[in-house]
């Protein structure tokens, strides 16, 4: 048989619920950081709104300084950009930083049940932080040594192209819940997106589903090709969570794509009568909400 190619301007749905506002989610309180070098909170704060939750964007110096910063909130977010210009490596300084300034409170709110959500620049934070794949931490103990990293792409440089995202259905990835067998497009931005595991934890990584996402090729199997993969992650890995699937972080921009018209094809995906009524990145913010509603079953 042959494979389908998948088709940009006749995409298949992504997520088999209507996107959009979603019920109860005004109680669901989202943090988005900002300050040091971040650039994409107002994107990602429009996003969570479109769905209905009660968004703050904060930077992150008011955020160490109040104590009561998180109360209330069920979803943090590191969000894209280029905290501390990537001096170092990217997203270190700043994971220095949360770890000694947050990271007693960071560590509470996620074993209370709070969500975590990294994106580009915020997950290669959240990697640096230990927080995914997060494996051998208990509830209680400090942030899990890190186990992967994120390095410069296979071909050096930032590279800012459109590419295609196959969903895992096994994962326990709450952010991911309810995708189809389609193929996601968002976004990607980087030049340093190369994730590297731990040998030590690749295996268990691999068989507990903590890879939720990765990059595909036009038939939709996951590559290490350039350019459907951008960076070279072996596998095609474009993002990871932990084993409760409440912290998920991965290298593109889900929020760049909000609306139908940031897609390249959009205007040929209306002729064809499949322009969508939100841009499918929006799904993977509405994962999380609704299992911030949801917190028993996450």
């Amino acid at each position: 048989m042959t494979p389908t190619t998948f088709d940009p301007e006749r995409p298949a749905p992504v997520w088999a619920t209507p996107l959009g506002a979603i019920e109860g989610a005004s109680d669901v309180g989202v943090l988005v950081f900002t300050g040091y070098g971040l650039n994409c909170e107002d994107e990602t704060s429009a996003g969570f709104e479109m769905l209905g939750a009660r968004t703050s964007v904060r930077h992150f110096s008011d955020v160490i300084d109040d104590p009561a910063s998180l109360d209330g909130v069920r979803i943090v977010v590191f969000g894209g950009g280029f905290s501390f210009g990537d001096h170092i490596a990217s997203g270190r300084v700043f994971a220095n930083r949360v770890k000694a300034r947050l990271g007693d409170r960071l560590t509470r709110f996620v074993d209370d049940g709070g969500l975590v959500l990294g994106i580009c620049n915020g997950f290669q934070t959240i990697v640096k932080l230990g927080l995914v794949p997060g494996l051998a931490r208990r509830v209680g103990d400090p942030l899990a040594r890190q186990q992967a990293t994120v390095v410069h792409n296979d071909r050096l440089g930032y590279r800012n192209e459109w590419v295609r995202l196959t969903i895992d259905p096994e994962s326990p990835c709450v952010f991911t819940r309810g995708a189809t067998d389609a193929l996601l497009e968002v976004p990607s931005r980087h030049g340093e997106g190369k994730l590297l595991l731990d040998p030590e934890f690749e295996a268990e990584v691999l068989s507990g589903g903590l890879v939720p996402v990765r990059y595909a090729d036009a038939s939709g199997s996951p590559t290490q090709r350039w350019p459907d993969n951008p960076n070279g992650s072996p596998g095609g890995i474009a993002g990871l969570c932990d084993p409760t699937g409440r912290i998920f972080g991965l290298m593109p921009h889900p929020e760049a794509y909000l609306y139908p018209e940031n897609h390249p094809n959009w205007i040929a995906q209306r002729d064809h009568g499949c322009l969508p009524t939100h841009g499918a990145g929006l799904g993977l913010l509405a994962g999380g909400v609704r299992a911030a509603l949801a917190p028993t079953t996450s």
